[in-house]
């Protein structure tokens, strides 16, 4: 309906993002917190005033008391029109709908009692400056995501913000400053000059507890503390099967369940659901109540994991957040340093001796959703002998020629396509009716605003962290231009050798056949709120010109959503629920066609 407060919101963040496209500055203008590599230059913001007095400005400081030394960071000033909880609580990649306006810029040496001015010069999204905000009545806040000065192993000096356990979320990361909200109007004929003094700090998180079934692990890697130049750990947390402790004798089968940085083990739950628990609604499942759906399956789960008629085996999520993400994407790259190695060499050796897994590949299998399923894949292909079989679910672009809706190898710009007379705004995200809901404009616009420099945290700054070589000023080289949407074919050329994995898999088949044949498995949504299903469409096509034939699965969920994982009879909002056991079936096959001669086969069946 035109007149829904959904339609004016989306009428009201179009407008805002156009503006901001046609004010934007052109390539190679100086921008505080979106610089193009050309044009940085060495300068401390906080000794700027505003560029634009006549705009509505922002003094941002921190007492002593939290502080007594000058801090690194990107300085988050977050607008908001919903007064009903702190605008940082908000922030959500995945639907911009709900997101607040954002304004960033960096800080070096800002010290305690010291002011920055958040002024027209900080980059915005969707508004592209403070000066373009709507007149009204907001809610604003400011984040400090503070910055730590990293020596990597071959020389880089870098200023990155390290995890602190919880995942690379600059909105609850412990140490972080961030105001008290505050209630301002703001006036385009009377600008506002507002201090928000940063008198609060997010409190270190509490350790994990080891339970009956769930256990938990952590490792320093030497591989990634020589990267790094540092002590860097992983963990994980593993859930161990009925009985662990009283079968000594038993050795288990491992799955490992890769997605983004786990809490602790997803989707188990020992207690009956709650009765008492408020219903919520999903808007991503347009379900009422599913908070309690949740609780329920988790449940199920737990009362499958400890039948009498289901196998042993171990479950393993792994913690390897790092200063561009909240996962690694569990392959070796420039920017991120060995993390394919340090998990797959280092802890999964520790975890299989501590929980008594068989130790052989025939007994090892992967999967996951989104990024998971991508780090499934990959891990199959990098370490072919290592893994028995890969369930990769509307995995992240494994396809370069569809990178989402790009393809990084003709297509010239990431934001636009342009015809004779016309210029289309590319999509990003879209929703189970087909509609727009974010370009690719706006995705990479709304991480420019958190961090230049790949230091957002977000989706697209973590595929260029991964798969890119290292810049000349140390950072990841960027495939696309953040402010202009031009595609480097450079990088494009190396991305596609090291890490398109469709292409890799035709280039090295005739070596990795035997490794990989039956292996692989593929599954995805028609309708993949962010178009991954177009990569897999090409990837389709390889795999099944491949000679000899790869032996195994690619299926398609009509109309489902992003993230479909091949359950052809139950909707995602409970298949997404289900990982842990649901490619079951295809594994045991898998181990008894497979295993040799002598394998343990008897001991985890108990």
């Amino acid at each position: 309906m035109a007149n829904s407060p959904l339609s004016r919101r989306l009428w009201i963040l179009a407008v805002t993002a156009l503006l901001g496209n046609v004010l934007a500055p052109e390539a190679g203008a100086i921008i505080s917190g979106g610089t193009p590599r050309s044009e940085q230059k060495k300068e401390n913001p906080a000794a700027k005033g505003p560029s634009n007095s006549k705009s509505t400005a922002f003094a941002v400081t921190f007492p002593a008391t939290r502080s007594a030394t000058p801090l690194d960071g990107r300085i988050i000033l977050l607008v908001s029109t919903d007064f009903t909880r702190e605008p940082r609580s908000h922030v959500d990649a995945d639907d911009p709908l709900i997101s607040p306006y954002i304004f960033g810029l960096n800080v070096d040496a800002l010290a305690p009692g010291q002011s920055v001015v958040v002024d027209d010069a900080a980059f915005g999204w969707p508004a592209r400056h403070l000066s373009q905000l709507p007149e009204g009545d907001y809610y604003v806040q400011a984040v400090l995501n503070r910055y730590e000065t990293f020596h990597l192993g071959d020389g880089r000096v870098l200023k990155l913000a390290p995890d602190k356990g919880e995942g690379q979320q600059w909105a609850s990361k412990p140490g972080n400053l961030y105001s008290t909200p505050v209630r301002v109007h703001i006036d385009l004929k009377h600008p506002l000059r507002t201090t928000l003094t940063l008198d609060q700090e997010v409190p270190a998180i509490a350790a994990k507890t080891d339970s009956e079934y769930i256990r938990h692990i952590r490792i320093k890697s030497a591989l990634l503390s020589k990267f790094w130049g540092r002590d860097v750990y992983l963990g994980a947390h593993v859930l161990v099967p009925k009985d662990f402790d009283k079968h000594p004798e038993a050795h288990y089968p491992v799955m490992i369940f890769h997605g983004h940085f786990p809490e602790d083990i997803s989707g188990f739950r020992t207690a009956p659901p709650d009765a008492d628990l408020k219903p919520d609604y999903s808007r991503r499942f347009h379900l009422a109540g599913y908070n309690r759906i949740q609780q329920a399956e988790a449940y199920a789960f737990f009362q499958k994991w400890t039948s009498a008629d289901l196998p042993r085996y171990l479950v393993v999520e792994i913690e390897h957040a790092n200063p561009y993400y909240d996962d690694s994407y569990a392959v070796n790259s420039a920017n991120l340093g060995p993390y394919g190695d340090a998990i797959n060499k280092e802890l999964l050796p520790e975890i299989e001796r501590r929980f008594r897994g068989i130790g052989a590949g025939w007994a090892r299998f992967t999967y996951g959703g989104s990024t998971g399923g991508w780090e499934a894949l990959a891990t199959q292909v990098f370490y072919p002998d290592m893994y028995n079989g890969a369930f990769a679910a509307c995995p992240d672009p494994i396809d370069f020629r569809a990178y989402t809706v790009v393809n990084i190898y003709e297509d010239p710009n990431a934001y636009v396509l342009k015809g004779e007379a016309v210029s289309i705004e590319r999509p990003s995200m879209r929703n189970y009716l087909g509609e727009i809901f974010a370009t690719q404009r706006d995705a990479n616009y709304m991480e420019l605003a958190q961090g230049d420099r790949g230091r957002s945290g977000g989706q697209y700054d973590i595929w260029t962290a991964v798969f890119s070589p290292a810049g000349k000023d140390g950072y990841p080289q960027p495939l696309i231009d953040k402010l202009t949407g031009d595609i480097d074919r450079s990088v494009a050329n190396y991305w596609r050798e090291h890490f398109d994995l469709s292409h890799i898999i035709e280039r090295d088949w005739a070596t990795l056949a035997p490794q990989l044949q039956g292996k692989i498995h593929i599954y995805v949504g028609s309708a993949d709120n962010f178009f991954l299903n177009d990569s897999v469409y090409f990837a389709q096509e390889r795999l099944e010109s491949l000679q000899p034939a790869y032996g195994g699965t690619v299926a398609y969920g009509d109309r489902a959503e992003h993230c479909w994982n091949g359950d052809p009879k139950l909707p995602n909002a409970y298949s997404r629920l289900h990982y842990n056991v649901q490619y079951l079936p295809i594994i045991l096959k898998r181990i008894q066609d497979t295993a040799p001669p002598g394998a343990d086969l008897r001991s985890w069946r108990y």
